[in-house]
């Protein structure tokens, strides 16, 4: 019986690794979703092409999502003119009004999705955990993945290599 167990969790264990080297695994594509901001504004993939993409998941109730809001601003507004742009998604589970308060209260200068029904986390791999960030190149193609607080500045120098990708 003991071997059993020993046999399950090294599969498991496996498994585990596996599953977190694919995902990981950079140039996967980004999933193809219709947005709606919390302001009722739309916003399609199709509009998002030749774009670099930062799409980070949090919640009003994650200190680490508050911790790094601020960076992600400045990122915005660094970059907001190399065709780069940042989208929230805030978790089902957050409450509305904590959200709609949030963003009116810290100006947030990006398209903000309140996730309802949790469609958006799953077609992202069951994002649980906040923050998780996923930084997108401009085919589409997810570069980088965080979990927990990002690393800002291996973010900036990911932005910069795409933007002169293009020059």
């Amino acid at each position: 019986m003991k071997q059993y167990f020993r046999h399950l969790l090294v599969i498991t264990t496996i498994i585990a690794i596996a599953g977190y080297l694919l995902f990981q695994t950079p140039n996967k594509k980004a999933p193809d979703i219709k947005l709606t901001s919390i302001q009722g504004q739309n916003l399609n993939p199709s509009a998002l092409k030749n774009q670099i993409i930062l799409v980070n998941f949090w919640a009003t109730s994650c200190t680490g999502c508050i911790q790094e809001m601020p960076e992600l601003i400045k990122l915005q507004e660094k970059y907001k003119n190399n065709n780069y742009r940042t989208i929230a998604i805030a978790m089902d589970y957050d409450n509305p009004d904590y959200i709609v308060n949030y963003v009116a209260e810290k100006k947030l200068p990006f398209f903000i999705q309140h996730d309802v029904n949790g469609k958006i986390a799953k077609a992202f791999g069951d994002v649980g955990l906040t923050p998780s960030t996923f930084l997108i190149n401009k085919n589409g193609e997810i570069i980088k993945k965080y979990v927990g607080v990002a690393d800002i500045i291996e973010i900036e120098k990911l932005i910069e290599k795409e933007i002169n990708k293009s020059v």
